[in-house]
């Protein structure tokens, strides 16, 4: 006990000497636990010291503060485990997907949440929760019985803290001019791994939304455009359409990617026939996409608006963030000004993302989320199967007398892909792996996904009986999160940031083999059909080979979302929707009491639903698409008139409730 009294004293005493020996011993962890590599920190040491030290330098600069407190040790203590916290929460990601922690996960932390007893065992969960616990009656009892500082010499710490942020915002310039730190990440997963974590950490917080162009005003967001374009296709306007206005399908594909391009796997025959057939058949290539291992909703974003993520923060989600706040231009709102109805379908949770409330924001006149469909197959890992989308989406063609652009986002193929064997008759076998674990991986994936193959082909068919004309694409949103999919490791030159799409159609179009950047995928559709329509798809289709191309989107980006709408003359044309919660109405017709029970008669009842009396959710027992029963034991005559049919989310979030 006298020694850990004295080494208290010493650490109170020595307060700089304390800051500077944790940074590094905490530095060294967090790099060390994002490499997944008990070497891996001291490899990041040896290969780049200047950053290494640079990225102490940040953690000293937190741990300064601790000068004017006079419970030093506890603060000491609170942002050590801060600063752990963090290099641990990456490890884990990075452990079960390819892009790392940022403050957005923070943002989705609720969506997170969610998913944990998909990715974590139920012990995982309980050890986590009993850590947590720990930690709390430890900061309890550090606060009560750690030593104090007596005498404190507030001019001097204060003069310290600035010396140490000084030197910090000076070698940050110093470094950044050199070009030994980066502040733009293409990838940032390397740029994680090139420039350290605490920095890149703090970029995710910092640097959000896409920044302000040196020069800004009218004359610079307009002049990307020609007159004519200007007068024709730019903003809200009817546009030009010369050729079809075909019903027009996206579906984007959970983690597709073809398994055969990764090298040292080999299986017992191919996942995906039906899909390279139609790769060969149709027009198709490589579409590069925003995320690796994660962030769907990015590649969704990019095809559904024409923007480029890039622009935005380093890990940003437009969805967590601007795209709560205002509504944007986007291809559906653009082919609805042409007369389209537009549909978004989705069979997993309709608040994930916040899709629910980023919807109505970009044009969507419907949005069908696993809550409102029936019949919903699922895989060992307790994601919804994609045959359902068939039915959502000839439903949702069949819904209206207009033309129908439908955005379909599946789920099938989502990891966290187990690396013990799960399925026990696999159609799809591993017959080479470089590791037991991965080869559980590659086996589970490849059957999910030949199961999505069959999807697809079965898709196809239907499409082919219907007696509309209608375009098909059909792409992979990212790479599956598997531990070895890295660009070494991936045949013919291929990026990781590269999925395969193909375009179908039940009229002729023309065969091309072209490889396209996900926010062009909209506008090259358009340019093959004869539709120009809308300020981003004019954009793509007449300026893509420019010289400025890049910079004058970033520009248009910023005008659209952030600046002062120069481009749409001062305003913003594009008013919320009110969005339909699934394309099928929900009806609640009459309520019936046959002995102590309530039965409630209505359609497109699903078993996300729940009987609301005046708010409150009651326990409801769904007995068919028509049909569905509650107790009445406790349920007053007059409260019958007040009962209303709610879709209830698996986390208690009300989606939609009858009229």
């Amino acid at each position: 006990m006298k020694f850990i009294r004295n080494f208290a004293r010493g650490i109170v005493k020595h307060t700089v000497g304390t800051a500077l020996v944790l940074s590094f011993v905490l530095n060294l962890i967090i790099e060390t636990l994002a490499r997944q590599n008990a070497l891996g920190g001291l490899k990041f040491l040896a290969q780049n010291p200047l950053v290494f030290m640079y990225n102490v330098l940040i953690i000293l600069v937190s741990f300064s503060f601790v000068s004017l407190f006079k419970r030093r040790i506890f603060f000491f203590t609170i942002m050590s485990a801060i600063w752990l916290a963090l290099g641990i929460t990456n490890g884990i990601i990075l452990a079960n997907r390819m892009t790392p922690f940022t403050v957005y996960d923070i943002q989705s932390m609720k969506d997170g949440l969610s998913l944990a007893t998909t990715y974590l065992s139920k012990t995982q969960i309980g050890l986590m929760i009993a850590g947590g616990v720990l930690v709390v009656v430890g900061i309890i009892l550090l606060w009560r019985k750690a030593p104090k500082k007596e005498q404190m010499d507030y001019k001097k710490d204060i003069i310290g803290i600035v010396f140490v942020i000084t030197i910090a915002f000076s070698a940050s310039g110093l470094l950044i001019n050199k070009g030994i730190l980066d502040t733009y990440f293409p990838n940032l997963a390397y740029g994680y791994r090139d420039n350290g974590v605490p920095y890149c950490f703090i970029n995710t917080w910092l640097n959000t939304g896409v920044k302000k162009p040196p020069v800004y005003n009218e004359d610079i967001i307009k002049g990307a455009f020609t007159e004519k374009e200007l007068k024709t296709t730019v903003g809200k306007t009817k546009g030009i359409v010369k050729g079809k206005t075909p019903n027009i399908v996206f579906v984007q594909l959970e983690s597709l990617m073809d398994p055969l391009t990764v090298k040292g796997i080999e299986f017992s025959e191919d996942p995906i026939p039906n899909l390279r057939r139609l790769y060969e058949e149709t027009s198709s290539g490589r579409i590069t996409v925003p995320s690796v291992g994660a962030g769907t909703a990015n590649t969704e974003f990019e095809s559904m608006t024409g923007m480029s993520v890039k622009f935005f923060g380093p890990g940003e989600y437009p969805y967590k963030n601007i795209m709560l706040k205002t509504t944007s231009e986007s291809i559906p709102y653009n082919l609805k000004e042409i007369g389209y109805k537009t549909h978004a379908i989705h069979n997993h949770r309709g608040v994930f993302y916040g899709r629910n409330k980023v919807f109505p924001n970009l044009g969507y006149d419907t949005f069908t989320s696993v809550e409102y469909m029936n019949n919903v197959g699922r895989t060992p890992k307790n994601w919804a199967k994609d045959m359902v989308l068939i039915d959502q989406i000839k439903t949702a063609l069949s819904s209206t007398e207009e033309k129908d652009y439908i955005y379909a986002i599946s789920v099938q193929g989502h990891g966290k892909y187990p690396s013990e064997k799960v399925i026990h008759n696999p159609k799809i076998k591993v017959t080479k792996a470089p590791t037991e674990a991965l080869k559980w991986q590659y086996e589970y994936y490849a059957n999910q996904i030949n199961e999505m193959d069959h999807f697809v082909n079965e898709f196809i068919k239907e499409m082919e009986q219907l007696d509309e004309d209608i375009v098909v694409v059909m792409y992979g949103d990212h790479l599956p999160a598997i531990d070895n999919l890295t660009e070494d490791n991936l045949k013919g030159g291929r990026s990781s940031y590269q999925t395969d799409y193909f375009i179908w159609s039940n009229f002729p179009m023309e065969n091309i083999k072209e490889d396209i950047y996900c926010y062009q995928i909209g506008a090259e559709l358009l340019d093959r059909l004869g539709i120009e329509v809308g300020t981003l798809t004019t954009f793509h289709q007449n300026h893509k080979n420019d010289k400025n191309y890049l910079e004058n989107l970033r520009n248009l980006q910023y005008d659209m979302l952030y600046g002062k709408r120069f481009i749409y003359d001062g305003n913003n044309p594009w008013e919320a929707l009110d969005t339909q919660m699934g394309v099928s109405k929900i009806k609640l017709d009459k309520i019936m009491q046959i002995g102590n029970k309530l039965y409630l008669k209505g359609e497109n009842f699903t078993e996300y639903s729940k009987v609301n009396l005046r708010g409150d959710i009651l326990d409801t027992v769904y007995l068919g698409p028509t049909i569905l029963r509650l107790d009445s034991k406790n349920i007053k005559p007059e409260d019958i008139k007040d009962m209303k049919v709610s879709q209830v989310e698996s986390k208690k979030e009300i989606l939609s409730t009858t009229e």
